[in-house]
């Protein structure tokens, strides 16, 4: 879990390959995936580099290959995948692969050459015999020609005659006059023709043999030439040593894999009698960012990778995204029997996942869906569990457990009569009866609320402040990750700077709705519930320094108490906006101050300094971060530096009002899903129960209505709000969580590699 709270550590690695290894040296990386090559000859050319004629041998190859494939595809067959894994051939064994290849493709051309031929001239006999057979002889089947007996006196008539016919491109064919010669001609027509039959099919014998060496040769030549290019491309990257004896290059590695590396290089440069050496050396620049995934955390990487791969080494949202994403998905989707549609689904995929045929399905819905599998599976499963807690299933309540309210007692201190019963289906629950509340509900929200008139004005409450205390947590949880970045980059001046003051503002003002909502819980009761205080009025009061004198106080002070939260919020924004501007501005100053000489010493000292790279890790926070501190290094522009913090400010402290209120999508989006849910129950199920009463008239109306039922629900419940819920979810995670911490502004490491090849 350590490589997934914060990206790996990451070195910049300075290899010296032996040119005669070298070749075996890079091939061996690209079968471990260790390294990421950086290009030394970003100034040169292509065309100049050391190994471009090599790269172009392969390129021919590979054209070659081509026309290979299209022959193996017109002749309607399938190349089988390569078997095993092959490693990239030596460069001895290229012109063997190509003059192979080559003397392959030469003899499929001639043959399918020989073949044309002898098929068009076969042709042009069954034509010539069909001219001659018509006149003797009744028509079989349709022609799909038509034939014309053109005769002529003179050659320049029959010149003229050659050219209109060579122009509408018409086959000519002598005919005789007599009869017997004609028969003659036809019996040596049909000879010729069977000759040609026993020719062609040789030919198609000796191409059928053809085509199977190609199949042999094909997926194994494919998946090494390849291999070939890339190693080629890779060492034109490196630079050569000013004896021309070895190979420079660099390449980014996770200092975890340093002993694998070293032991790859020592291994495959053993046999030229000098070995391969990596040393890690110094760089200011930042490193890629390297998350080691697996098959449940790599779809969960990918949702944070979308919104920007993330800085090197800065906290990294995934890990709470596991959780986060499924819970905040599943409060809009809150529903048993869709919940456990879905987590089927994913579970057949999760089982089926090591299947041949489904992992070689090309459907790119299907893709997208099996690439996510462990995510829906995790949304399927906590949709079950916020259905239970809102006790739905397909919009139908259910009870588990006995209710806790007694209507007898409701019903008795009203006196309804039978008619009022008559007219009204649905009665509004009052828990403020004597006896009509026996106890809480043991799991969930009590079923008996399904059949009260106020049951939407109550889920709407509950609904509503449950969102707006998942998104305080949500948000306030984002800020408290941000100091983990600050710790770890050595920035300890933006906790009391920038944490401090960001909390402050957010829990003393956010942080208190929550609070006055949950005392408001806990303290009022039902007694009380016609003269109890709003919220929002208090909250609105607040802010204006006001007070509602028909709105009475929670607790005793509250005014006082709300004044001070105000105070201290508003108090928080200079801080906020000039607190770190000015930090550095006084750092900057003070190192202007120092002599150059002094500057030069501590500078000459610190690469003195430098650990071995090859056993000890960076030398400082800042080297972890990916080079020194750009704010400490570059010219510091105090206008720049108040702009940036200013931007940041006005976002934060507009962005927590927004963001507040952004999270009451959770209370729309699941009061949507929950009234779609019913109305679909009670336009298409509701209606068709009620249409039969006998078994065998329920039974035929049932099924097609059921059908439909369940047709709507797929596409429109689950696909269509499904993805709905989907986005607000991903919105809710990019924009309200993970820029109270997250940049997301650097780049993944690319190590250099065969896995694609070989898949």
């Amino acid at each position: 879990m350590g490589s997934m709270f914060r990206s790996e550590e990451v070195a910049l690695v300075q290899l010296f390959l032996p040119t005669a290894a070298a070749y075996t040296c890079v091939s061996r990386l690209g079968e471990l995936g260790l390294v990421e090559f950086r290009d030394l000859n970003a100034s040169v050319s292509a065309f100049q580099r050391r190994f471009v004629v090599d790269v172009r041998r392969c390129e021919e190859l590979e054209k070659t290959f081509t026309f290979l494939q299209e022959e193996v595809r017109r002749a309607g067959l399938v190349l089988p995948p390569p078997k095993g894994r092959l490693p990239a051939p030596p460069p001895r064994d290229l012109l063997r692969i190509q003059e192979e290849t080559e003397r392959l493709a030469q003899e499929l051309r001639d043959v399918r050459g020989n073949q044309q031929a002898l098929r068009a001239q076969l042709h042009q006999l069954q034509l010539h015999a069909a001219v001659l057979r018509q006149g003797h002889e009744p028509q079989g089947e349709p022609a799909t020609w038509m034939t014309f007996l053109i005769s002529y006196w003179g050659e320049q008539i029959g010149q003229k005659i050659r050219k209109i016919t060579d122009c509408f491109h018409c086959h000519v064919f002598p005919f005789l006059q007599q009869e017997e010669a004609r028969l003659g001609a036809l019996q040596q027509l049909q000879q010729q023709s069977q000759e040609l039959q026993e020719v062609l099919g040789e030919t198609e014998r000796f191409l059928s043999q053809v085509l199977g060496r190609v199949l042999q040769l094909l997926p194994p030549g494919q998946v090494q030439v390849h291999k070939m290019k890339a190693v080629y491309l890779a060492l034109n990257q490196c630079s050569v040593s000013t004896t021309h004896k070895c190979l420079i290059a660099e390449a980014w590695c996770s200092v975890r894999d340093l002993p694998a590396l070293q032991e790859a290089l020592r291994d495959s440069s053993m046999e030229e009698g000098v070995s391969a050496v990596a040393h890690r050396i110094p760089c200011r620049d930042m490193p890629p960012t390297l998350i080691r995934t697996n098959r449940f955390t790599a779809s969960f990487q990918g949702i944070v990778d979308a919104y920007g791969v993330g800085r090197y080494q800065e906290v990294n949202p995934a890990p709470y995204t596991i959780i986060t994403f499924p819970f905040l998905f599943a409060v809009m989707f809150g529903d048993v029997g869709h919940g456990l549609l879905m987590f089927l689904f994913a579970l057949a995929m999760v089982l089926a996942e090591n299947r041949p045929a489904v992992k070689a399905a090309q459907n790119e819905i299907w893709q997208t869906f099996f690439r996510g599998r462990y995510l829906l599976l995790l949304m399927g499963l906590f949709s079950i569990y916020t259905g239970f807690i809102y006790n739905e299933c397909f919009s139908r309540a259910t009870s588990i457990f006995p209710s806790g309210w007694s209507v007898a007692a409701m019903a008795n201190q009203s006196g309804w009569s039978d008619a009022f019963l008559a007219q009204h289906t649905m009665l509004t629950l009052d828990p403020n009866v004597t006896g009509v509340f026996l106890g809480p509900y043991p799991f969930g929200i009590d079923p008996i609320w399904s059949l009260a008139a106020n049951h939407l004005s109550f889920l709407n409450s509950f609904k509503m402040k449950m969102s707006v205390i998942l998104g305080v947590v949500h948000m306030a949880f984002g800020v408290v990750l941000g100091v983990f970045n600050h710790v770890h980059f050595g920035q300890r001046h933006r906790l009391l700077l920038e944490t401090l003051p960001e909390l402050t503002f957010l829990l003393g003002l956010f942080g208190y709705l929550v609070f006055l909502v949950i005392y408001k819980w806990l303290c009022v009761w039902a007694a009380r519930a016609a003269s109890a205080p709003s919220i929002l009025i208090h909250f609105i009061n607040m802010f204006l320094f006001s007070h509602s004198p028909s709105n009475r106080l929670l607790y005793p002070r509250q005014e006082v108490v709300q004044a001070t939260l105000v105070v201290l919020a508003l108090a928080m924004v200079p801080i906020l906006l000039l607190g770190t501007p000015l930090h550095l501005l006084h750092r900057h100053r003070r190192r202007l101050r120092r002599r150059p000489a002094d500057r030069q010493e501590e500078n000459k000292a610190g690469l003195l300094d430098l650990p071995d790279a090859s056993v000890n890790g960076w030398s400082s926070d800042e080297e972890k971060a990916g080079g020194l501190d750009d704010e400490e290094e570059a010219e510091l522009v105090p206008s720049e530096v108040l702009m940036h913090q200013a931007i940041h400010t006005i976002e934060f402290c507009l962005g927590c009002v927004s963001n507040t209120a952004s999270y009451l999508r959770l209370w729309a989006l699941s009061l949507a899903h929950a009234q779609l849910s019913e109305v679909l129950w009670a336009m298409v199920m509701r209606i068709g129960l009620g249409l039969g009463r006998e078994v065998g008239v329920a039974a035929v109306v049932l099924v097609p209505i059921f059908a439909a039922f369940a047709v709507m629900t797929v596409a429109i419940l689950l696909v269509m709000e499904g993805l709905s819920a989907f986005l607000h979810a991903l919105r809710l995670h990019w924009v309200e969580f993970q820029n109270k911490f997250y940049s997301g502004t650097g780049y993944k490491l690319s190590p250099f590699t065969f896995a694609a090849t070989d898949d």
